[in-house]
């Protein structure tokens, strides 16, 4: 069949606007009344710090371009500066719509509630001189207020930092007349302050920028203060390394990482009131356009207000906490290489605890048996109890491998750290392969049985961070599969050592095989649909991206294979399109936990092939990151996660959003006479009736 056009936009969908329509996703959460209230303010939250990346990443990504490539276009045959363009067209509206889901839907629903956030007008004399005094006692002496003269050039502004833009009139002690100041708010004052019960009813709070709005004048005595207004920058936070001339890693990393915070200015936001003036003053101090300026009716850092969900104790307006289980074998057989001896184990989080892998990771690092243990680790946590486990290995005499993934963005700095008391503990610290990424989650550990040895092996769709398991949906696999042991092996071997990349029995890999046999499986389908042989592929992941995998899927499609995508995030295919891709669904379930696993599932006429995997199809997946992807072969095993991992999210109709073929999503309702189905809350549902 011949190729789609994948430069034309009726086939393939922007990545940018993807994202920023998962963006939404999340951000209607916040309205979604049958979300617990505080839940739904800590969806605005994420939204925001989702938004905050985007700029940081993406937006900085094209403004680069822009200044240096502007001649050059994209895929969809525009110019960096168009898709700017595009990208404030979707981003101002949807900066409005995160202000008006907080000032008219939760800050009203919350003060019904007793949780109020008290305007300066608001205050009776009690509570103003209550902030008095803890501004005079507790934020006054923690400032420094900077006027602008020649003398004091405009400060250095950090990332995502609270300021203030002050103008002034009069002259001070020293007969200057500086029109401006510039106050910054360090981080370590909390931007909600929670007012005593004495003070206020209920659970009352006060916002730092109002106590400083209204105090600001104690900064400069003698002086007429005349406005007042916060500000926050957004810089570009991508790290620029080239590995081939570095000969420290670390030592470049831990370097670019402080200048991280006075990168290049990307986006501006001031509060509603800032006269254009002072705006004006501000783009040009940064560098910005009037495109780039995002005024606010509120906090200029919606992502501070998660503090009132952790200060507020209404567990009523918050999720009913659960405990993981576990499978019935773990449960009562405490030793974890007998368990999984028994039989491969799988594990789907958080609806089952993440703590067997720590205790397998502990018994391995206290067993006089066990002569090695290798891990990589993509983000696992400043306090992780794994590295724990690791440092007790290593100091305890045996072969520990480590390998630390520096680049891991936005967790660099953890991960430096953790790289470094592992070393200090006497393990092998390596960071993987130059150019490429290592975002496979794998551990494996050799231990002496008799006069054999055995490899004991785990894979993961997540991150080695007990937190995330919480609040990601995960899958966790444990064998002692004598091939997928001697896979993994090899694996570290690439990474650790030199050497031609050599065949793996079971295991696929990026950057070598993955992306190859996805596309004959794929084919596969379409050639068993022609031969009018049963066909069919679902998959779940976070991103599609790739441009040869949505062709297969185009000609799968049309060849009458049915297929099924359960999509968190980005997705650039376009289904639905007569004669294109009409056996195509897309949707994405956004509900409680994040979606995370990534599963593929292709029927090869009646002989099932599933997988999972750390990889998602993107190219940085499947060309520059090294991946693994781990057959589930156990005939039980399989069916569990087909039902349960695959085909219970196609039944839901709560929290799914359709991908229609025009690129918009609709959200998917029950029907008067449907069952109400949410994937989630029913696995929370079966994992109660279990315990």
């Amino acid at each position: 069949m011949n190729d789609i056009d994948l430069s034309q936009p009726e086939y393939y969908i922007n990545r940018e606007l993807s994202l920023l329509q998962f963006q939404r996703r999340v951000l209607a959460q916040a309205s979604n009344e049958k979300v617990p209230l505080l839940e739904r303010l800590r969806f605005l939250c994420i939204s925001n710090t989702n938004l905050d990346e985007f700029f940081q990443i993406r937006v900085a990504g094209l403004m680069h371009r822009a200044a240096f490539e502007s001649s050059s276009g994209t895929m969809e045959n525009i110019t960096p500066e168009q898709m700017l363009d595009l990208i404030r067209g979707e981003t101002h509206p949807l900066v409005e719509e995160q202000y008006r889901v907080l000032n008219d839907v939760l800050i009203p629903e919350l003060a019904e509630e007793g949780i109020r956030f008290l305007k300066r007008t608001e205050w009776d004399d009690e509570l103003a001189g209550w902030i008095k005094r803890h501004f005079t006692n507790q934020i006054l002496p923690v400032l420094s207020p900077l006027g602008l003269d020649t003398s004091h050039p405009f400060p250095r502004v950090f990332n995502k930092s609270l300021n203030f833009i002050i103008s002034l009139e009069g002259k001070d002690a020293f007969g200057r007349d500086s029109r401006i100041a510039i106050v910054h708010a360090p981080r370590s004052l909390p931007r909600l302050i929670q007012v005593p019960k004495k003070y206020a009813d209920g659970n009352a709070f006060v916002f730092l920028s109002s106590i400083i709005h209204t105090h600001v004048s104690d900064l400069f005595p003698g002086m007429n203060v005349t406005g007042c207004y916060q500000f926050r920058v957004t810089r570009d936070s991508e790290l620029f390394i080239d590995e081939e001339e570095s000969d420290d890693l670390m030592g470049t990393i831990k370097g670019e990482l402080s200048s991280r915070r006075l990168t290049d200015a990307v986006r501006l936001e001031v509060a509603d009131n800032c006269t254009k003036e002072m705006s004006k003053f501000l783009l040009k101090k940064f560098k910005l356009n009037e495109n780039d300026l995002y005024r606010v009716n509120g906090p200029v850092n919606l992502n501070r207000l998660l503090e009132v969900i952790d200060d507020v104790d209404r567990p009523d307006l918050k999720y009913l906490p659960f405990t993981p289980g576990l499978p019935q074998r773990i449960r009562y057989e405490e030793d974890m290489f007998k368990a999984i001896q028994q039989g491969d184990v799988l594990l789907f989080h958080p609806y089952e605890s993440f703590a067997p892998i720590i205790s397998f990771l502990n018994q391995a690092s206290q067993d006089p048996k066990v002569l090695a243990i290798k891990m990589t680790l993509y983000r696992a946590g400043g306090d992780s109890p794994l590295v724990d486990a690791l440092v007790d290995a290593a100091k305890s005499g045996k072969e520990v491998t480590v390998v630390v993934e520096l680049r891991a963005r936005f967790d660099e700095a953890e991960n430096i750290a953790l790289a470094s008391r592992l070393q200090e503990a006497g393990a092998h610290v390596v960071y993987g392969v130059v150019g490429y990424k290592t975002h496979a989650k794998m551990l494996l550990v050799v231990k002496r049985e008799g006069k054999n040895v055995t490899r004991y092996v785990h894979l993961g769709t997540g991150n080695y961070h007990p937190g995330n398991a919480r609040i990601y949906t995960d899958y966790s696999f444990m064998t002692s599969d004598k091939a997928i042991g001697e896979d993994v092996h090899k694996l570290f071997l690439q990474l650790t050592g030199l050497g031609k990349a050599t065949k793996l029995k079971k295991l696929l890999q990026s950057p070598f095989t993955l992306h190859k046999c996805l596309l004959e499986m794929i084919r596969t389908e379409a050639e068993n649909a022609r031969e009018a042989k049963p066909a069919r592929i679902i998959a779940k992941i976070n991103s599609l991206v790739d441009k040869s995998i949505i062709q297969e899927l185009y000609r799968a499609s049309q060849a009458g294979v049915k297929i099924d995508l359960i999509i968190r995030g980005v997705c650039r295919l376009r289904p639905g399109i007569k004669g294109v891709s009409e056996n195509i669904t897309v949707r994405s379930v956004v509900g409680r936990f994040l979606e995370h696993s990534r599963i593929y599932y292709f029927h090869n006429n009646d002989e099932p092939k599933v997988y999972c995997s750390s990889a998602d199809w993107m190219e940085r997946n499947l060309y520059r990151r090294v991946e693994a992807c781990f057959p589930i072969l156990d005939e039980d095993l399989k069916k569990h996660l087909i039902n349960e991992g695959l085909l219970a999210y196609l039944t839901d109709n709560t929290d799914s959003w359709i991908l229609q073929s025009d690129s918009s999503y609709k959200k998917l309702a029950p029907t008067s006479k449907q069952k109400v189905k949410s994937v989630q809350m029913g696995l929370l549902e079966n994992l109660a009736a279990e315990l």
